[in-house]
């Protein structure tokens, strides 16, 4: 595919994923219209602040030890490199980010926490509505998927919140 293409695909999934976010509850964009006219608007969570980090990521090509939009991403070398931006710095292995944070049962997941699937070996970032962003594997780009629709929902083992909401 020439570059062209590449940027408008890439340039209309991001608007997808943006529209998708700001249409799922748990604050991930407010609803502006929901509210009063003087009514306060929360700032965003250091969380959500690194999933937005992690969406301009989507279409950069799997790196195997990647962690960089230039050089691509790992499975956990995304999460570290968006989470890094807003600065918490987390180890670039899952392993490793299993330890970090506070475990959360599947019905209390945010968005921003990070999701473990089938023996550890596999991490993403939940988006809410039970959607996340990964770097799945060699010869794919970091994408959005749903979890139920795909068998990362089958395969999922633990979810963990490195940062308060």
């Amino acid at each position: 595919m020439s570059t062209r293409p590449r940027s408008l695909l890439f340039a209309f999934a991001l608007a997808v994923v943006v529209a998708g976010v700001a249409a799922g509850p748990a604050r991930a964009i407010v609803d502006e219209s929901t509210r009063g006219p003087n009514a306060a608007v929360a700032a965003p969570t250091r969380a959500e602040r690194a999933v937005r980090v992690a969406l301009t990521a989507v279409g950069t090509p799997y790196r195997w030890g990647g962690e960089s939009p230039a050089s691509g991403f790992d499975c956990s070398g995304l999460v570290r490199w968006a989470y890094a931006r807003v600065g918490v710095e987390l180890p670039h292995n899952s392993y490793a980010l299993y330890s970090e944070g506070r475990p959360v049962r599947e019905a209390r997941m945010e968005v921003g926490d990070i999701l473990f699937f089938g023996g550890l070996g596999h991490v993403g970032l939940y988006l809410g509505n039970g959607r996340m962003v990964h770097s799945p594997q060699t010869g794919r780009n970091v994408e959005i998927v749903r979890l139920e629709s795909t068998n990362y929902g089958a395969r999922l083992v633990g979810a963990r919140r490195v940062v308060a909401s």
